[in-house]
């Protein structure tokens, strides 16, 4: 491995002027000149850029300016010790060391793991001490190499990963916290306030466990730590990974710079937070925490991908489908036949035939019409996503557009996006030279991973799974009477089985999936997301009913959450009513069941149309027989208010629930 820092990358004792942008250049230059990267201006540029997110500057008089580059070639470190400081934001005063961190866009974990060590070691007084007294630029570059050179990891001990005060556990009474630290680029910010939080947490007496969620890989936090602690800490500028593992949790969260900053307040202020039942907490069921476990079946990981491609899908459809439904208001049904046309010959200043209504029907049609194009490619670029993280995202597009090119559709994606993940998942394993490394995850895991799965979807699979897509939809086009009035309860019965969990969500998807294939001539995907949606809306209305229907057989709180639950209820979420299936989930959630099946049958049998996806009694505009949606969804909270309300009167074996009674009150944001 070569040296990340070398003689000639430092420069001592400079005056580089006044701004943060000369320092980087100047640093860009020493890289560039050392070989290390091939072009000043962007590298120059990737650091601007990634300083322009959040200030670089952090106490002690220090900066750590950093970035990925396509421009550098293998990883590197420069340092600046100046004679006139200059000011980073850090909130302490201006720096006089300046260390450049670069990193090639394809870096390997090792190079990483180096790069998060000397983050961390910059947050301790005698390395920095060390590094002003330096006489030369030979004694800078041992000083550093001392504190990253690899160091060997007794059995049992704590890895670079996971930083914790106490690792063995907390002597009873101490209060335990964890944390999670986390950058955009995961090189610096993420090591140095994960290491500044441990060190206040040590002089406050608190038994910290810090899970670093950065470019030098990821070690989760066991399960046991999290369920011990009580509280969290999120010092992050992106997405918490697996947040839903530490849920009910009291947290607190802020940018990451303020865990190198405030590591003391933050300690103080999670000590309050585990002391104060109002505190904020973290949202989602800890359920999910198994399926992030290192150890979850095959079966559980093919579920989460799958999820998770249907998750990130939802925002092209809900946009999308909204869309296509102001196109159909504005311009007619007729849109479809001179969208193209109008969008691409018309103008504001050359308004087609119909005027502005017509025009405007038709860009709206078709943005969402381009918008339902990602469909089953968002799908399965997801899901090959969450099997194999960011290689498998191109892959799994690729594989996406093929299915979709096929007319694989839905299914074809799903198809598409595992074998374009499980190809990923398997390149990414391989052992190569270490020269290739870097191109693996950018260049070569895409190009191979793209190759099988678009070439077995060709060769193979698509052709198969086309012909089934094709009978699906005839199928589906098809129903009449009782086959769609079957179609429609069973969906209801989902809908309500388990109120935003996995069944619920089944449903949602299978839904929410045909309405790419929808058109005027085959309105039976619009038919089936009417009465999805309509179900998912009975379960919050009828229990908000039943509190106004019968006081009495509810609590203070549960009546205080049927408040909110008529706002839940109308806009389609159907987790309004988790408190109270918390509470008595034996007579809830068949009430909700019989209601919300009671409302998918009859929204089939009506034949109710929704070419939006969410949203509930606000997009009535895209909603055809809006009348007949209403009332279907009236008769099914009927129906589920007054079942609950028999079986809490007369299928108990404990007395009417007191006044005082408490569940989990129901918060809305």
């Amino acid at each position: 491995m070569n040296a990340l820092i070398t003689p000639e990358l430092v420069a001592l004792d400079k005056n580089l002027g006044a701004a943060p942008s000369s320092v980087i250049r100047h640093l860009a230059e020493l890289v560039v000149g050392a070989g290390r990267a091939t072009e000043i201006e962007s590298l120059y540029a990737d650091a601007l850029a990634r300083e322009a997110k959040t200030a670089t500057g952090i106490p002690g008089g220090l900066a750590i300016p950093h970035c990925r580059s396509s421009a550098v070639t293998e990883p590197t470190l420069a340092l600046a010790r100046l004679t006139s400081p200059v000011d980073f934001g850090a909130a302490d005063g201006p720096a006089d060391l300046v260390f450049l961190i670069a990193a090639p866009e394809g870096a390997d974990q090792e190079h990483l793991k180096i790069l998060a060590k000397l983050a961390r070691s910059l947050m301790k007084a005698p390395f920095t001490a060390a590094l002003r007294a330096a006489k030369t630029q030979a004694e800078i570059v041992e000083l550093v190499t001392s504190v990253i050179a690899p160091a060997p990891v007794a059995a049992g001990g704590v890895t670079s990963a996971n930083v914790g005060s106490t690792p063995g556990g907390a002597a009873a009474g101490i209060k335990r916290i964890v944390a999670v630290t986390a950058c955009p680029t995961g090189i610096a910010h993420t090591y140095m306030a994960a290491e500044s939080l441990v060190a206040a947490a040590k002089a406050a007496g608190v038994d910290l466990q810090v899970e670093t969620q950065g470019s030098a890989g990821l070690t989760m936090l066991d399960p046991a730590v999290i369920a011990a602690a009580d509280a969290v800490i999120f010092a992050v500028d992106v997405d918490v990974r697996g947040r839903e593992r530490f849920a009910g949790k009291p947290v607190i969260q802020v940018p990451v710079k303020r865990g190198i900053d405030e590591p003391a307040k933050l300690i103080r202020d999670a000590l309050a937070a585990a002391d104060n039942p109002n505190a904020r907490r973290v949202g989602g069921t800890a359920s999910a925490a198994e399926a992030a476990e290192t150890s979850e079946h095959f079966g559980q990981k093919v579920k989460r991908a799958l999820l998770t491609g249907v998750s990130y899908m939802i925002p092209f459809v809900a946009g999308g489908g909204l869309l296509i439904a102001l196109g159909f208001l504005l311009g007619g049904y007729d849109i479809t036949e001179v969208a193209d046309t109008v969008t691409l010959q018309n103008s504001l200043f050359n308004l087609p035939e119909g005027g502005m209504l017509t025009y405007l029907g038709a860009v709206f049609f078709k943005i969402g019409a381009l918008s339902m194009g990602f469909l089953v490619p968002a799908l399965a670029g997801y899901i090959a996503y969450a099997i194999a993280d960011r290689p498998g995202i191109a892959p799994g597009f690729v594989a996406g557009a093929v299915a979709g090119f096929m007319g694989a559709g839905f299914l074809g994606g799903i198809a598409g996006g595992l074998l374009a993940g499980l190809a990923a998942a398997s390149f990414a394993k391989l052992d190569v030279p270490r020269w290739l490394r870097s191109l693996m995850p950018v260049v070569i895991i895409p190009l191979v991973a793209s190759i099988v799965a678009s070439g077995l979807m060709f060769l193979v699979l698509g052709g198969p799974i086309a012909l089934l897509t094709t009978a699906l939809n005839e199928w589906l086009s098809g129903m009449t009477g009782a086959s769609a009035i079957l179609l429609g309860l069973i969906l209801g019965l989902m809908m309500g089985f388990d109120l935003g969990g996995p069944v619920n969500k089944v449903a949602y998807a299978f839904a929410v999936a045909g309405l790419g294939t929808a058109t005027v001539a085959n309105q039976a995907p619009w038919e089936i997301m009417a009465a999805v949606m309509a179900a998912g809306m009975v379960p919050p209305l009828a229990m908000a009913l039943a509190t106004v229907l019968d006081r009495r057989l509810f609590s203070v709180t549960e009546r205080e959450n049927g408040k909110a639950a008529w706002l839940l209820g109308a806009s389609f979420i159907s987790e309004g009513a988790i408190p109270f299936a918390a509470a008595d989930v034996f007579r809830v959630i068949p009430a909700s069941m019989v209601g919300a099946g009671v409302t998918g049958a009859l929204s089939m049998a009506w034949g109710v149309t929704s070419k939006a996806p969410h949203g509930g009694m606000f997009v009535f505009f895209a909603i055809d027989s809006f009348a007949l949606f209403a009332l279907a969804i009236v008769i099914g909270t009927v129906v589920a208010a007054l079942l609950v309300i028999v079986l809490k009167r007369y299928a108990r074996k404990t007395p009417l629930v007191t006044a005082d009674a408490t569940v989990p009150a129901l918060v809305t944001a």
